[in-house]
């Protein structure tokens, strides 16, 4: 059964339209709605690679728990919203739907490369879409954009929250022993603890879990993820 995408909004906006824009879906995004992880069957995973002008997004869709892939999905765009930390979802939000229409299944959540709610304005990529699908989705980003932290200790599973003006807006979770850890948060219709718990649920070797690693390589994102965009 496919995706339902609701249109809640034109894309081609300036900056400051798009940030008033962000400020009222903000106040649509659920945070208190855990995530049913013993009744998921299907998780989804979304990337965006930006190359020469163009972007490419990948939406991959994995069994859950075995974690294979049975569908993939890709989409082109040139590249036209500038590049602004904090509105990336204006340059790749509509790549990222185009990719979603071509599915022919739906998952029970997605898992994007980039924030939920760990932006400066509630509203990260993860947040962004979430609305226009109106299902789950958790944001795991490999970067922080916006709060403050500590360390978290070195094990796996080991996590500390990332806090800004008072709020714990995500957190910061080790997916691996002795790797640098990820920066999860909610993206929609999820709370943080499942939102965490799902993320480590889905991560086997790697650093990011397998669904966001998958439509990374889907999307051929440049192997320098240093150079990648905060979503």
């Amino acid at each position: 059964m496919p995706l339902t995408i609701h249109d809640l909004h034109p894309w081609d906006l300036s900056p400051a339209d798009a940030i008033r824009l962000q400020s009222e879906l903000a106040a649509q995004v659920v945070t208190d709605q855990p995530l049913p992880l013993d009744a998921i069957r299907l998780v989804g995973g979304v990337d965006v690679s930006v190359k020469d002008g163009t972007s490419r997004a990948a939406v991959v869709i994995l069994r859950y728990p075995q974690l294979d892939v049975i569908e993939a999905a890709t989409a082109e765009r040139p590249t036209v919203f500038p590049y602004i930390p904090g509105l990336l979802s204006f340059r790749e939000g509509r790549v990222i739907l185009d990719a979603m229409r071509r599915l022919s299944t739906a998952p029970d959540v997605f898992i994007f490369d980039g924030q939920g709610i760990a932006h400066p304005r509630r509203i990260g990529i993860a947040s962004h879409i979430g609305l226009f699908l109106d299902v789950p989705t958790v944001g795991c980003a490999k970067k922080r954009l916006s709060g403050a932290h500590t360390v978290p200790p070195a094990g796996k599973g080991s996590w500390l929250p990332l806090v800004d003006r008072g709020d714990t807006i995500g957190v910061v979770l080790r997916t691996r022993t002795n790797v640098k850890p990820v920066y999860v948060s909610v993206g929609h219709r999820a709370t943080l603890d499942t939102a965490r718990e799902l993320v480590l649920r889905c991560t086997t070797r790697y650093r990011l879990p397998e669904p966001t690693r998958t439509a990374h390589n889907t999307a051929g994102t440049p192997p320098d993820a240093s150079q990648l965009p905060l979503l």
